[in-house]
């Protein structure tokens, strides 16, 4: 289908648009199921294991936060400047949302790596184990987001998209704020709880 061929179904709802919101719902079921799971779990077993303050990191954390959240206001600019044909904030927008999300990815990677050192392992206990597994999900979403972005970059840069047929960067731009409201879930739930 070609970017300007917009079909819509019965809802009135594009097919685009009404696939990516049934995606981002499997993928709220997925992320809850976790996140229900490691509350019970933590409320329910005395020997849960919380590391101290030190392992976790929260400034770092609270940093990373900050830098996923600007990501998402970028993203916003690169659609709003798109809607008005402006290829070159829309380029520029793009560029900064990728470098904020490889930013984020680089400092979770440090975090691992101080966290790893610590003994706080995904074996090392219930912890761990929900730890590295929701955010390690969440890097992996991440990755995906960024390849997204990039295939959108792409088609932009080719003309792909104008202020009439900008569909595209309207999805990537609703899955990237998925992923930055996961993140802004799981950082109370680890490092503020």
């Amino acid at each position: 289908m070609s970017s300007s061929a917009i079909e819509y179904n019965s809802t009135g709802i594009p097919h685009g648009k009404l696939g990516m919101w049934v995606f981002l719902a499997s993928e709220i079921m997925l992320f809850g199921a976790f996140i229900s799971a490691y509350i019970v779990l933590r409320i329910g077993s005395p020997n849960f294991g919380v590391p101290p303050e030190s392992v976790m990191g929260r400034p770092l954390a609270t940093l990373n936060t900050f830098v996923l959240i600007t990501s998402s206001a970028t993203m916003v600019l690169a659609l709003a400047a798109i809607q008005r044909d402006n290829i070159k904030q829309f380029t520029w927008f793009m560029v900064l949302t990728s470098v904020l999300g490889l930013t984020f990815l680089g400092i979770k990677a440090f975090e691992y790596q101080h966290k790893i050192h610590e003994g706080l392992t995904l074996s090392s206990g219930l912890f761990g184990s929900f730890y590295y597994t929701l955010t390690g999900l969440h890097a992996l979403h991440m990755i995906g987001g960024l390849v997204f972005n990039t295939y959108v970059l792409i088609q932009g840069l080719r003309g792909v998209f104008n202020s009439h047929h900008h569909e595209r960067v309207e999805y990537a731009g609703l899955y990237w704020h998925f992923v930055d409201l996961v993140w802004v879930i799981l950082f109370p739930v680890f490092y503020l709880v």
